[in-house]
């Protein structure tokens, strides 16, 4: 069984894409397990704030290490050696771009703890110190890492055994059509008509794809990847 914890300020954001769809079928049948920890309960003032201003000046508020810091320690998730087989990973838009081979290997993982940061970011020793991998899920900012995690955690799953079926050729070519280019798909109706009263206008399925020749579906896909 895979282990997600998830460190975040916004426990509730998560809940409703943990428990639908693939991710709750992985649930169910325990390939996975969902632990979700909300980082103000290692707060110790009375606001349970988590954040503060950055030294040297600047916008918004940076989250602190010594809360984190915390979180990691009572989940024993410092210090741990390869053979434990558990990734710590903090979300960034400088980190390294998220790709299909890198979620590959942390299927084989037996434990992953993602690091949601919100407001401007999270105290930079964080990544220097506590984390295995600092990663960006594309070249853009998002106002939080509940997303990025969901994306890992859906990218993860779909790659255990028995979590999609895999004599479903279009499942089960999915990774492959992202290495090589995906290629466009189409399915009912072979005619659309966009409006009703104009049956001269009508927007169709290529004709190729119609026709049953494997050889020449296979050549058209290649050609429009």
């Amino acid at each position: 069984m895979l282990r997600f914890d998830i460190l975040t300020i916004l426990p509730e954001s998560l809940d409703s894409y943990i428990n639908a769809a693939i991710v709750k079928r992985a649930v169910l049948k325990k390939k996975i397990k969902i632990n979700i920890y909300n980082l103000r309960d290692w707060s110790n003032d009375n606001y349970k704030s988590v954040d503060d201003h950055p030294y040297g000046g600047g916008a918004g508020m940076i989250m602190r290490l010594d809360i984190i810091y915390k979180a990691l320690k009572k989940l024993k998730a410092l210090g741990l050696k390869k053979k434990d087989k558990t990734k710590v990973v903090v979300f960034a838009a400088s980190g390294q771009i998220l790709t299909q081979k890198k979620l590959e290997e942390w299927s084989k993982l037996q434990r992953l703890v993602l690091i949601c940061g919100r407001y401007e970011g999270i105290d930079n020793r964080v990544a220097e110190k506590l984390a295995d991998e600092i990663i960006s899920v594309g070249p853009y900012v998002l106002t939080g890492g509940e997303i990025p995690a969901l994306t890992v955690i859906d990218g993860v799953t779909r790659l255990l055994p028995d979590i999609i079926k895999k004599e479903s050729l279009q499942e089960e070519s999915f990774s492959n059509s992202r290495e090589k280019g995906e290629y466009p798909q189409y399915t009912r109706p072979e005619k659309f008509y966009p409006e009703v009263k104009n049956k001269k206008k009508h927007w169709d399925v290529p004709k190729v794809l119609l026709e049953g020749n494997h050889k020449k579906i296979e050549e058209w896909r290649a050609n429009t990847t």
